[in-house]
């Protein structure tokens, strides 16, 4: 296997594992009243009986633009190694159909990652609603973040 190809298949593997509870924070966070954009850290897990857990944020469209610049302005930030990422990340989450895909920013070390996640195998409001049917189950993982878009 080529260096290349190692970073996106772990990558690809994380959002795999992890795409009820990134479908379920998109979806929460587009209930807030607008699109946004999920930010997913995994910098700094917290290990506990389920396994690890990441920080995940959602950040609406209206606070996007100055939350990017502040974040990938960090001189130990780098995304896809391009400066220019910013206007075409802002476009993406203006045009995106939330009801079917979701923006994901994935952190990893000092490099985030840019997807777009579109005609996913199950759509942010579906996982959005497995999540609520099996809170006690994700609960740890996504509490935070529920209340954070609630307030």
């Amino acid at each position: 296997m080529s260096e290349v190809s190692e970073p996106m298949d772990w990558q690809q593997e994380f959002i795999a594992t992890n795409l009820l509870v990134l479908g379920y924070n998109a979806w929460a966070g587009y209930l807030s009243g607008e699109r946004g954009a999920i930010i997913c850290s995994t910098n700094s897990p917290t290990v506990g009986i389920a396994g690890e857990s990441f920080k995940t944020y959602f950040i609406q469209r209206s606070r996007l633009a100055a939350f990017l610049n502040a974040w990938l302005a960090a001189p130990d930030t780098v995304i896809l190694r391009h400066h220019f990422m910013n206007a075409h990340i802002l476009e993406v989450v203006d045009s995106y159909d939330p009801t079917t895909g979701l923006v994901l920013l994935l952190e990893s070390f000092n490099q985030v990652t840019f997807f777009y996640l579109k005609n996913l195998p199950i759509a942010p409001p579906q996982c959005y609603e497995q999540v609520c049917k099996t809170w006690e189950e994700f609960e740890p993982a996504v509490c935070e973040v529920q209340k954070e878009v609630v307030q």
